[in-house]
């Protein structure tokens, strides 16, 4: 298959379905998930899945598979098939993950992808599988691996552009970038460095007046979720930590602060140590979504109330009481 094609209807497994564990701290947790919810397994056999993303055109959610190379879809009643196969390069010399990382929807109708493996963000045609870069470079170094990006209703992207893609991180000789940033790309092709100082800048998320960008750190010293107060020109103006989970990985369980979604109401559901953690607008703790495992990512899909879930080796949803920003 040639590098970024679209692939067949591959199938990959069968859903099967499980109960949920929900940890409850505070009573407002079941404004956002009832009592009996239960988080439902879609499918296994990923060694990393990643990058959640729900297109409401075709009924479908995309996702990927880091390390794997690979980007699947996931659609009711049909189960998985592979979407992309390589999702990232097909040269994978120098890269720990060449794979696609994390993906967006865009408003109008592309989808976006950030590549490990070719160092950019990029756009796709759904219906030609035409990719094209959108950003590339900065100030003339190569990005190191975009891994995660969020659209303004603007057209404005956010993206992180940690090392986790290249063999070394930090120490890849292929490395060109000293910093690992936070970057905002404009409609008009404009980039600029927003954050310069996070060691894993990862998972980004909106808040739904747009006013605060959120940027989740996967470092296991200082496993943080900042919050960039943003003005209307896009520049940052405030920038504090959100959310520590520093006290919740000290309890043993496996994950650190990775991606995200927020409900029209402000929730952020943040990946973290034991699952999903979900977050009121102040920040405070409600509670988690226990998967078991460390959890890559999460985002709204189906009528913008189910939470679909990139946990490790598998794919799930749990139904919420809350609707996705998009969909409101």
């Amino acid at each position: 298959m040639a590098a970024g094609g679209l692939a067949g209807c591959q199938s990959f497994s069968v859903p099967d379905a499980v109960p949920g564990h929900l940890e409850v701290r505070s009573p407002d947790f079941y404004n956002v998930i009832a009592p009996t919810a239960e988080l439902e397994t879609l499918s296994v056999g990923y060694r990393w899945s990643e990058g959640p993303t729900w297109d409401c055109a075709r009924g479908a959610l995309y996702f990927t598979d880091v390390p794997e190379n690979t980007a699947y879809r996931w659609r009711p009643g049909a189960g998985v098939d592979v979407f992309l196969q390589p999702s990232g390069a097909s040269a994978t010399e120098g890269f720990r993950e060449p794979g696609a990382n994390g993906l967006w929807f865009a408003r109008d109708g592309h989808l976006l992808i950030c590549n490990h493996g070719l160092r950019r963000v990029e756009r796709m045609n759904l219906e030609t599988g035409e990719r094209i870069a959108l950003a590339e470079t900065f100030e003339g170094h190569r990005f190191n691996s975009p891994n995660d990006v969020v659209e303004a209703r603007d057209g404005t992207l956010y993206f992180t552009d940690p090392p986790y893609g290249l063999e070394g991180l930090d120490a890849s000789p292929m490395k060109e970038m000293a910093e690992n940033g936070v970057y905002r790309l404009t409609p008009s092709g404009q980039i600029s460095r927003l954050v310069s100082d996070m060691t894993f800048p990862n998972g980004v998320a909106l808040s739904p007046d747009e006013t605060r960008l959120y940027v989740s750190q996967s470092d296991p010293s200082a496993p943080i979720i900042r919050a960039l107060d943003l003005s209307p020109q896009g520049e940052v103006q405030g920038d504090a930590t959100f959310f520590n989970g520093m006290a919740l990985l000290s309890e043993g369980l496996p994950g650190l602060p990775d991606g995200m979604a927020v409900s029209a109401q402000g929730h952020i559901l943040a990946t973290g140590p034991g699952g999903v953690l979900v977050l009121s607008p102040e920040g405070d703790l409600l509670g988690r979504i226990l998967t078991g495992r460390a959890t890559a990512n999460c985002a709204f899909g189906e009528d913008g109330s189910v939470l679909f879930i990139t946990a490790g080796d598998r794919l799930m949803k749990l139904q919420t009481r809350v609707s996705g920003v998009q969909w409101s």
